[in-house]
């Protein structure tokens, strides 16, 4: 914390006097905003000496932009608390932008304030490509991926400015806001008697607009009512339960909404922990890389009621033809523009925020919708297809060299949790194995990115979980995702954050690899050692960074090291060393026909592909008929 001793004692100015960035550090801490993180340079270098002279903030001095944001998302996802993200000029800008299109796609609150040259180039009239010395127009590169962007050109504006931005970024739907501050207007005085008195907008979106059959949308109230009418005549109903629970802060009534309306309910992947993974009517997370029995579910209900999650492609499918075709659907979205993207295909589309429709829902339940035929049915599809079955089996080189299962070792692994475990996921088999075999209970949390899905997540995003929770973190990472935010485990060892990494070193970008043998007939290109892309020895590396460091090769280590990697107090890496070619299963694959033709079979049917009796035994609404005229030939 920045000592209190730093703070200003004496200024050439007058009481009433002071600088547009002293103003900023101020409104931090009327805030309460203990944490805020960035990289100092000559375009911000007075906001940085102005809230470390006040001493209440902390600025957080990562080594790259873009983590300043990543960590700022997770740092709210576990304080609730919305804070800064603080970019220079130039450079230092652009390279935050990568972590505002991943807080845009995801919701996720943020206030960034960029640095920039002198006002006298920021303004709009200006034709040249180049402001200054490193300027240009930040605000508009970004005025498409983020909910408001402004440039204080006026000192006296600053705190209705700084107040709006912050405001909107936490209201209507979530998501990022971006204030460009030019230097000298960071420096200049400001009388505090001439401030522009602080109005905060009712607008909370202005660039919002919609396209397409507004009048379908529903109010609360209505989309309540018919809520009713389709759980009252359905006979295989489920909840599908989404992050934008959690963000409108109702995380605390899904309990006893799943247990009053009885129905089996899924989880997205955003909200995986938002539900005890053992609950009796909790059945998994669904979709294109889903779990095996919760898309059965999923496709054989015939009232699917959606909370909180937008129904993204990884969710829904490539056909939407083809995606719960049996039911009727409600979507409750606080996004009017999530409600229309699927068309007729969403029966009943309610605009609401996700807190108050089930705060409303809940006040209003007087029976159980449980169907016990249906749950019996949904309980023995968990039954019959675990997380982890056969197709997860350890796997062997040409050499005979045996490979741990990345599955495998996430059931493993889970067993080892503290009861308040945090994990964050960087992507590829971390994101893939982590979503789908990893259980949670009541404390303990999932943070990931799932809109923009960037590698090089994972560093950054457990440094903002681990400053915002004050408790271990592990953070499951690849060795391809490692390599981009690399720099941010000084960030880790600096501050000593009892973050423990889990590395499963494949060889590379093991996704990319599947895609390009399905593509390219396994020829690869820039995905492996043989084709052009190496990683280094983390154990070194960690030894350079002065965090001491664990290999993983059989199961006999993995009940070795991993109880001493959860005992360490402070950072540690670990290597998991897994098979370069190992598949990602269960998940949505295109099927190679005896003529040449390629299928993509429906959502419920998963590769590896079932034998079509079983698979006419699982689909009770019947089977789909790409599955049943399905040659299973060669899988991508």
């Amino acid at each position: 914390m920045a000592s209190n001793d730093a703070k200003q004692s004496s200024e050439d100015l007058t009481v009433s006097e002071k600088k547009v960035s002293d103003f900023i550090a101020a409104f931090l801490e009327a805030q309460g905003i203990r944490h805020v993180f960035g990289i100092v340079g000559a375009g911000n270098a007075q906001i940085f000496d102005a809230i470390t002279r006040l001493g209440y903030t902390e600025i957080v001095c990562v080594h790259h932009e873009q983590a300043a944001v990543m960590a700022a998302t997770t740092y709210y996802r576990m304080t609730g608390k919305v804070t800064v993200a603080l970019l220079t000029t130039g450079a230092g800008s652009t390279n935050g932008v990568t972590g505002v299109v991943s807080a845009w796609m995801d919701s996720m609150p943020v206030l960034v304030i960029s640095g920039n040259e002198n006002s006298r180039f920021t303004t709009a009239e200006n034709p040249l490509r180049i402001w200054g010395v490193q300027g240009y127009d930040s605000i508009q590169m970004v005025e498409k991926v983020t909910k408001w962007t402004d440039r204080i050109l006026v000192p006296e504006k600053v705190l209705d400015v700084i107040s709006r931005a912050y405001s909107i970024a936490s209201t209507s739907r979530q998501g990022p806001v971006w204030i460009d501050v030019p230097m000298n207007i960071q420096a200049a005085l400001v009388d505090e008697t001439r401030l522009v008195p602080v109005v905060v907008s009712n607008e909370t979106e202005v660039k919002s607009h919609s396209e397409g059959d507004i009048s379908r949308i529903l109010n609360c109230k209505d989309g309540l009512d018919a809520v009713w009418k389709i759980l009252d005549s359905s006979e295989r109903p489920i909840l599908w339960l989404g992050n934008g629970i959690r963000l409108s802060g109702a995380e605390n009534q899904v309990l006893e909404l799943v247990e009053k309306l009885g129905v089996p309910t899924l989880v997205s992947w955003q909200a995986c922990d938002i539900l005890d993974s053992d609950h009796p009517l909790c059945f998994g997370r669904a979709g294109v890389y889903g779990q095996r029995a919760a898309n059965f579910v999923l496709q054989n209900c015939d009232a699917l009621i959606c909370i909180g999650t937008r129904l993204a492609i990884p969710q829904v499918g490539y056909d939407l033809t083809e995606f719960a075709r049996a039911a009727q659907i409600v979507m409750v979205d606080i996004d009017s523009q999530e409600l229309l993207k699927l068309g007729d295909r969403i029966n009943v589309p309610v605009l609401s925020d996700a807190g108050g429709f089930i705060g409303h829902l809940l006040s209003v339940i007087n029976e159980s919708f449980s169907r016990p035929d249906w749950i019996r049915k949904c309980e023995s599809y968990r039954q019959h297809y675990p997380v982890v079955g056969p197709e997860h089996a350890d796997m062997q080189d040409e050499a005979g060299t045996r490979f741990i299962n990345s599955y495998r070792f996430m059931q493993v692994l889970e067993q080892y949790f503290h009861d308040d475990q945090i994990v964050v996921t960087d992507m590829g088999t971390a994101l893939l194995s982590g979503h789908q075999v990893l259980k949670f209970k009541a404390g303990q949390r999932m943070l990931t990115s799932t809109g923009l899905g960037e590698m090089g997540f994972g560093l950054p995003g457990a440094i903002g979980a681990a400053i915002g929770a004050v408790r271990d973190v592990m953070c499951l990472n690849c060795d391809g995702g490692m390599m981009l935010n690399l720099q941010e485990l000084q960030t880790i060892a600096h501050h000593k954050l009892p973050i423990k990494i889990i590395i499963f070193n494949n060889d590379g970008y093991l996704m990319i690899k599947h895609t390009q043998k399905a593509l390219f007939s396994g020829r690869y290109s820039g995905s492996d050692r043989k084709s052009g892309v190496t990683c280094p020895d983390f154990s070194k590396i960690a030894y350079a960074f002065d965090i001491p460091s664990f290999q993983i090769r059989t199961w006999e280590d993995v009940d070795e090291i991993i109880p001493k990697v959860q005992a360490i107090d402070g950072p540690v890496i670990c290597e998991v060393f897994t098979h370069p070619e190992q598949p990602f299963v269960p998940k949505l694959s295109l099927v190679q026909q005896k003529n040449g033709s390629i299928i993509s079979p429906p959502l419920e049917d998963l590769s590896p592909l079932l034998p079509r009796a079983e698979m006419r035994k699982n689909m009770l609404i019947g089977l789909h008929q790409k599955s049943d005229n399905l040659e299973i030939g060669t899988l991508d």
